[in-house]
């Protein structure tokens, strides 16, 4: 029997996906198989040998080594997608709370009530004016990244009567085909920060993205601007944003990461990284996080994982042989002569890289043995060697 080890409270949803699969959950196992996480910080963790995969329940993965987890042979999981209609639904309450200035209304009348408890309504018919603000439909909404949330919220968006553009020069095909018809291609980010009266961030955190909003970028917006991000904090250069703030360039500036040196400014509305806490995505995120370890636990399929390649094939009647490796010459031919020499007949097989690693699935006609798995293991250049079969499944 597999075992897993939680290290954060988990959805029951998604460790009953576990259970009902004949796979051990525990916070408290030792020699786990696989660890599902949440927020736990593992990137100072020394991982066993009998660790094959982690699982992170929601789409960041910064709390997990995934460099060293590569080298290990540890695959590395995320749940793309799953906590997406949640975001969305943040993003579009964030368009409206920087446009009509519900929330530093409501903050005002709080305060108005515990100063003059009788006046407040005659007091509120003459201040309103302060809290005017432009309604959204119309206006043009810039997206930055078209991945499953990106994509909701312009459909979203554009529903709402918005003109919305995206740009993501990595758009998947999935990606394109979900998109709303009315929504347009932004050639660059520079038409997305000259065009748009609102921008949403949805871009991954990559030393390429990392401090995207900076002092060039705000030098190229729209003046007026109103900027949300419910992507990643350091997506934006909280410095250069206090600049954009301060004089003007931007109106409005939603996030769900709150910085020390933006939360009191009067332009920033703090959110405190609610994106994903809604009990539908906590569920959807555990239960996509269970799935993905069970079927790379059970049966060796890979999906939506950060490190290694997506492999999927539908298990044979026979062992089924799964060799992780680096993506160098002749491993393939390495791999089938020493199966070729013992004897071990292939009925399908299924070799994918990415970048420098490498995944083989191999369905054998019988059972392959332990000489054969340790002469599999000394190739140089293999990571690691285990087996199923569809008995475990």
């Amino acid at each position: 029997m597999y075992t897993v080890q939680t290290r954060n409270a988990i959805s029951s949803h998604g460790l009953a996906v576990l259970e009902r699969r004949g796979i051990s959950v525990d916070s408290d196992v030792d020699n786990p198989d696989a660890l599902l996480v949440r927020s736990a910080k593992l990137n100072d963790e020394n991982f066993g040998t009998s660790v094959k995969a982690i699982a992170r329940a929601g789409a960041g993965y910064n709390n997990v080594p995934v460099s060293r987890c590569t080298e290990q042979g540890i695959v590395v999981f995320n749940t793309p997608g799953a906590n997406a209609n949640s975001v969305k639904e943040l993003v579009i309450t964030a368009l409206m709370l920087s446009s009509r200035r519900i929330s530093e209304g409501i903050t005002w009348v709080r305060s108005a009530a515990a100063d003059d408890p009788g006046g407040l309504a005659a007091l509120v018919e003459k201040e309103k004016k302060r809290f005017v603000g432009p309604e959204i439909m119309g206006k043009t909404l810039g997206v930055i990244g078209l991945g499953a949330i990106g994509v909701m919220v312009s459909n979203a968006a554009s529903s709402l009567g918005m003109k919305v553009i995206g740009y993501d020069p990595y758009i998947s095909v999935n990606s394109a085909w979900d998109l709303d018809g009315a929504v347009g291609r932004a050639g660059s980010l520079a038409e997305i920060y000259s065009r748009a009266d609102y921008i949403s961030i949805h871009a991954p955190l990559t030393d390429t993205t990392r401090s995207m909003i900076d002092e060039a970028a705000i030098a190229q917006l729209k003046r007026g601007v109103r900027i949300i991000n419910m992507a990643r904090g350091e997506l934006v250069d909280n410095a250069a944003m206090k600049v954009g703030l301060d004089r003007g360039i931007v109106s409005c500036y939603v996030t769900d990461f709150p910085s020390d040196s933006l939360a009191t400014h009067e332009g920033v509305i703090p959110v405190p990284h609610l994106g994903a806490s809604t009990p539908e995505a906590e569920d959807n995120c555990a239960v996509m996080a269970a799935e993905q370890l069970s079927d790379f636990l059970q049966f060796g399929n890979i999906r939506n994982s950060v490190n290694f390649p997506a492999c999927e094939m539908p298990i044979g009647d026979g062992a089924r042989l799964l060799v992780a490796n680096r993506n160098i010459p002749n491993m393939v031919g390495q791999i089938t002569g020493i199966l070729a020499s013992r004897n071990a007949n292939i009925s399908d097989m299924l070799n994918k890289h990415r970048e420098k690693i490498a995944y083989n699935i191999i369905d054998l006609e019988g059972e392959v043995s332990a000489e054969t798995l340790a002469l599999l293991e000394a190739i140089e250049g293999v990571i690691s060697v285990r087996t199923v079969t569809s008995r475990q499944g």
